[in-house]
């Protein structure tokens, strides 16, 4: 199976690029191969490669920057998932694409977000990224749109390593406690996902696109539990036990302002991807452990 993968630099495309090497000729491209703010150069280079599964692992994901960037944040997250879908349906391959907890209003409640309730995002970051998974299922090409949460990995911009490198040289750390949500390990995501493709691979006696068009959709997909970014940063020291331990305090979000706002809760429900294949990420502290004890 001949395979693209965008964003391989990033901390989901990172991990992918290996799973997905093992399952196909796999064409990888990081932003300077492949820009998705470019409409013409993400037709030319699904035309060039004849690719069968296409995985977008690519994304403009500066949450803060989108404020004042909401242009490319649009071009890359909105318009860019659209025209990879037009593509591979032109080319009868499938695409699979990874969302956001963002694509939710984020008000108190007492259950995690299902698939089937309503969006409502509150920052630019996240009405791009919806508008990329609409514009996914209005193409009508095969696919699977991911929505994940909370992404960190041993390499890359995120809340791991910067807690990490602040305990390091700070004597408090200073962390909002009244956003909920769930931390997944980008190599959980990956991981699942190869599993996901083999499992369709061998289903059923229909073609790869018939197969997966037979469960097309949005999925959650995010490790289990839930946790506030205090309990977080908690962990991360816990586990990794930095010397000496920073102090730990948990501040309220508006004591911690950011040009965008954040769903108070996030957490999603990830009871279709398990009723649908079988597959369930480890829960948030476990996936957390075998992180911080992985090889890079």
């Amino acid at each position: 199976m001949r395979i693209l993968l965008t964003g391989k630099n990033g901390q989901v495309g990172g991990e992918l690029q290996h799973i997905l090497s093992e399952l196909g000729e796999t064409t990888a491209t990081s932003r300077s191969e492949l820009d998705l703010s470019d409409p013409d150069q993400i037709r030319n280079t699904v035309r060039h490669f004849r690719p069968e599964l296409i995985v977008n692992a690519g994304a403009y994901t500066a949450v803060d920057k989108a404020e004042s960037e909401p242009e490319i944040a649009r071009a890359v997250n909105g318009i860019a998932p659209g025209i990879l879908a037009e593509e591979a349906r032109t080319a009868g391959a499938v695409l699979i694409h990874y969302s956001t907890d963002y694509v939710y209003g984020g008000e108190a409640r007492a259950k995690p977000y299902l698939e089937t309730d309503s969006t409502d995002p509150v920052s630019v970051y996240g009405k791009t990224k919806l508008e990329g998974d609409l514009a996914i299922e209005k193409s009508g090409v095969p696919h699977l749109i991911f929505r994940t949460s909370w992404i960190y990995g041993r390499e890359g911009k995120n809340f791991l390593r910067t807690i990490l490198r602040l305990a390091g040289g700070q004597e408090e750390l200073r962390v909002v406690d009244d956003q909920i949500g769930t931390p997944t390990w980008c190599r959980s995501i990956a991981e699942s996902t190869g599993q996901i493709v083999v499992q369709l691979l061998k289903r059923g006696d229909g073609s790869f696109p018939e197969t997966v068009a037979e469960v097309s959709g949005v999925y959650h997909m995010t490790c289990g539990g839930r946790t506030s970014w205090h309990g977080f940063a908690r962990s991360i020291l816990g586990l990794a036990d930095p010397k000496p331990q920073p102090q730990l305090v948990g501040i309220p979000t508006k004591d911690y302002p950011a040009p965008a706002d954040r769903p108070a809760y996030s957490v999603l429900s990830n009871a279709k991807l398990k009723a649908t294949f079988g597959i369930a990420l480890p829960d948030w502290e476990e996936a957390l452990r075998y992180c911080l004890r992985s090889d890079v």
